[in-house]
């Protein structure tokens, strides 16, 4: 076999493949079409989704009657068991978040934030986690430079059902006695005026 002969067979393969290659370049250029109607779809479910959860209209419901709250359990950083009457005579902004909660990682800074500047003995944020360990999050506080927050872990997995909360994070006020005043579906910039 001649090199005459490899150049005339690699001719033959590529004419070859130059008569596929256009049913070829249809098929990709439709994946690539498929790909872009598919991408631009979920971004605007994402973006409704956002304009939804951000519109205060559509998450903020303000109670005309004060509604009572059902005890609830959570544990602290050293595993004391707590309720919400542990913290009676303060405001308490309650929060439900989970560490793989994308938004409830967006705010939890600005939550951390509110408490440190107005976090005293009228007013406590109460960030309850619904994870599975503590440990957890714990390292979550380190990466995301938590300090103000003190930790709290729903211990009984269900804090989220009792309170009626349709996913996370979900904010509640809580008055002095122990009712709820405000509630909040979805992220806020807790640290703003």
């Amino acid at each position: 076999k001649t090199r005459a002969d490899d150049r005339e067979t690699a001719k033959v393969n590529l004419s070859c493949d130059e008569a596929a290659s256009p049913p070829r370049r249809k098929l990709q250029i439709l994946r690539v079409h498929v790909a872009l109607v598919a991408g631009s779809l979920m971004i605007g479910a994402v973006l409704g989704a956002y304009y939804m959860l951000g519109t205060p209209s559509m998450t903020d419901k303000v109670y005309a009657d004060l509604r009572p709250l059902p005890e609830i359990h959570f544990q602290n950083g050293t595993e004391k068991m707590l309720t919400l009457a542990d913290f009676r005579g303060q405001m308490v902004l309650l929060n439900l978040w989970a560490t793989w909660c994308v938004p409830c990682r967006i705010e939890m800074p600005a939550l951390d934030r509110l408490q440190a500047k107005l976090g005293g003995p009228g007013f406590a944020v109460v960030a309850v986690s619904i994870d599975s360990d503590m440990q957890g999050v714990r390292d979550f506080y380190q990466q995301y430079g938590i300090k103000s927050l003190a930790l709290y872990l729903d211990s009984t997995t269900g804090v989220t059902s009792a309170l009626s909360a349709i996913g996370t994070p979900t904010t509640l006020l809580v008055d002095r006695e122990g009712r709820e005043v405000w509630r909040r579906l979805g992220q806020a910039e807790w640290d703003t005026p």
